[in-house]
C-alpha cells in the first residue's frame, strides 16, 4: 500500500508480538482495518479478551484512505452485463475509471468467469439482495456504535448527489432512478437548480441529479479506526504489530505463524482483506476466489468547504467527499493484484476529471495522492461466517469497496457467531446465509 500523509504520532501505536502478553487471548483478530477494528471492540464488548494482528497501525491499510462516503445506495454489484463489451477499453486505458492491467489478465481470468456466470439474473438478484440486507442497516447501526463511543461527530446524515452534465445522459439518470427505486432505495430526483440548491459550488453545467437522503459520510475515515481501536483498547483489546504468515486450525484451538513468533489461541477471526484468502485456505481448506480492487485517492487540503455532501458524477464516474483535513476525490478501480506498484496518474488524473465540475477552479495545492487494495469477490457479496472446526474460525472479508459502509453492521454479525448455542440473531439484524463460506467450498 502506498499512502501520502498518514499520521503515525497519533496512531495507535502497535506492541510488538513478543511484548504483548498474548497467550491469554481468547480470540486472535487478524487485520485492523475498519472492518477488523470494529469486529474486536464489538468481541471485547461480549467479554472476550481479543488481541488485534497486523502488519501496520490501526486503519493504515485500505481504510485510511477510503472515499469516506456510507454507500448505503450502492445496493448493485460490481460489474453487470455491459462488462464484456468494456473489457477491451479496460485493457488499453491505463487511466480510465475501470482498468485491467493486461500483465495481470492471465491471473484474472478465472475471477472474471465466476464474476461473468454472477451476472446471470438469479444469482445477480441474490447478490443485489445480499447486498441491499446489509446496507438498509448500516447507517443505523453505525451510528449506534459512534454513539457508544461519543464520536457522534465523526458521522454527517447529510445524503449524496448523483449528477449528470449532458442532455443526453438524461435517460440514463432516469434508468438509474427506476433501478434504485425498485430495491427499495430512497431517492429524489433533482433538477439542476435543485442540485445547485443543495451544492451552491457546483457549476451552471449540473443539468440535474438524483438526491440519496438516507446515505452520509464520514469526516474522516482514518480517525474512525483510531477513535474505534482507542474505545477498544479502554476494555482491554491489545494491538500488536505483527505479520500473519500462516496457520492451522484444530479441535482444540487456532495455531498461527507471525513475524513475531507462534500464537496459539481458541478462536481467529480473519479480517485481512484483499489479503485474507491465503489465511483462510490454511485454516479451512476453502480457496476463496478473492481479488483486489486498486483504489486511488486525491486529497485536496485546501477545499474543506467546497461541498455539504458527497458528490458523484454520472459521466466521469468518480466521487468528491467532503472531509474534515479537506476534499477526497475518489473513485476509479485497477484489476493489477497485490505485487505491481501503483500507478500513482490514475490518482493524479482525479483532479481532471474534476475539471469544469465547479463554478471556481479547485485549488490543487499540498494535494496528495494515495492507492490501496480492497478485497473483491466475484459475487459482490463479503463473506461473514463462523466456520472451521468446531467453528474456531470467524471470518469478515471481502467488502469491496463497502468495507467502511458495513463495517458496523459485520461487526455486529460476528459478536452473533461467538456463541455457538445462539443460532437466532438479535432484531434487526440481516441474515447471514448469503455471506456464507460455503458458497466457496
Amino acid at each position: 500500500m502506498t499512502q501520502a500523509y498518514p499520521d503515525p504520532a497519533t496512531s495507535i501505536q502497535a506492541r510488538s508480538l513478543s511484548a504483548a502478553g498474548f497467550d491469554d487471548a481468547d480470540i486472535a483478530v487478524v487485520g485492523a482495518g475498519v472492518i477488523g477494528t470494529a469486529c474486536a471492540l464489538e468481541l471485547a464488548r461480549k467479554g472476550f479478551r481479543v488481541r488485534v494482528l497486523d502488519s501496520d497501525a490501526p486503519g493504515m491499510g485500505a481504510s485510511f484512505g477510503n472515499a469516506g462516503h456510507m454507500a448505503t445506495e450502492q445496493v448493485f454489484p460490481i460489474a453487470d452485463a455491459s462488462l464484456l463489451t468494456r473489457i477491451p477499453g479496460m485493457l488499453m486505458d491505463p487511466t480510465g475509471p475501470l482498468r485491467l492491467d493486461w500483465r495481470y489478465l492471465p491471473r484474472s481470468i478465472p475471477w472474471l468467469v465466476r464474476l461473468l456466470w454472477n451476472l446471470r439474473p438469479s444469482p445477480y438478484q441474490a447478490s443485489v439482495a445480499g447486498i441491499r440486507a446489509l446496507n438498509e442497516v448500516s447507517l443505523a447501526t453505525w451510528k449506534t456504535l459512534l454513539t457508544s463511543i461519543d464520536k457522534t461527530w465523526l458521522l454527517r446524515h447529510e445524503g449524496s448527489l448523483l449528477v449528470h452534465e449532458s442532455e443526453a445522459t438524461a435517460g440514463e439518470l432516469a434508468h438509474a432512478m427506476g433501478r434504485f427505486s425498485a430495491q427499495g432505495v430512497a431517492c429524489e430526483r433533482l433538477s439542476g437548480d435543485g442540485v445547485r440548491q443543495l451544492a451552491p459550488s457546483l457549476t451552471a453545467n449540473i443539468r440535474g441529479g438524483l438526491l440519496f437522503p438516507e446515505t452520509g459520510h464520514v469526516m474522516d475515515p482514518h480517525q474512525v479506526v483510531k477513535d474505534l481501536a482507542k474505545a477498544a483498547e479502554a476494555i482491554g483489546v491489545r494491538f500488536s504489530r505483527a505479520e500473519v504468515t500462516g496457520g492451522q486450525a484444530s479441535d482444540v484451538g487456532i495455531r498461527l505463524q507471525t513475524s513475531g513468533g507462534v500464537l496459539e489461541v481458541p478462536r481467529v477471526l480473519v479480517a485481512a482483506g484483499a489479503h485474507s484468502a491465503s489465511l483462510v485456505a490454511s485454516l479451512t481448506g476453502v480457496r476463496v476466489p478473492l481479488d483486489t480492487e486498486r483504489g486511488y485517492h486525491l486529497m485536496l487540503p485546501r477545499e474543506g468547504g467546497r461541498l455539504p455532501m458527497a458528490v458523484t458524477s454520472l459521466e466521469r464516474r468518480f466521487i468528491m467527499t467532503p472531509l474534515a483535513e479537506g476534499l477526497r476525490l475518489a473513485g476509479t478501480v485497477e484489476f493489477a493484484g497485490l505485487q505491481r506498484p501503483p500507478r500513482m496518474e490514475r490518482a493524479w488524473r482525479l483532479r481532471q476529471l474534476a475539471e469544469g465540475m465547479f463554478s471556481q477552479p479547485l485549488d490543487e495545492a499540498e494535494a496528495t495522492p494515495w492507492m490501496g487494495f480492497r478485497p473483491s469477490l466475484p459475487d459482490s457479496l463479503p463473506i461473514i461466517d463462523r466456520a472451521g472446526p468446531e467453528d474456531r474460525v470467524l471470518l469478515a472479508f471481502g467488502h469491496h469497496h463497502l468495507g467502511l459502509t458495513q463495517a458496523a453492521v459485520t461487526a455486529r454479525l460476528i459478536g452473533q457467531f461467538t456463541s455457538l448455542e445462539h443460532e437466532t440473531l438479535e432484531p434487526g439484524l440481516p441474515s447471514p446465509r448469503p455471506y456464507r463460506l460455503a458458497r466457496f467450498a
